[in-house]
């Protein structure tokens, strides 16, 4: 039990994580009517911006370890 997680595995948890937090603040701010039209941009650098947080996040706590 006090194995430390593959990092492939850690790095897919982080990006999935990101991608779900993003996906509720966008989701929160168009039901608030903020956030009316979304370009197909700005979602394309989300998904970017969050599997390069996923990948970097799961490098540095597999190093921390």
């Amino acid at each position: 039990m006090g194995e430390t997680p593959n990092l492939v595995i850690s790095i897919v948890l982080y990006i999935i994580g990101i991608m779900l937090v993003l996906t509720a603040v966008l989701i929160l701010l168009k039901g608030l009517g903020v956030l009316t039209t979304l370009p197909d941009y700005a979602i394309w650098a989300l998904v970017l911006l969050s599997i390069g947080m996923g990948i970097l996040g799961g490098i540095h706590s597999s190093r921390r370890k």
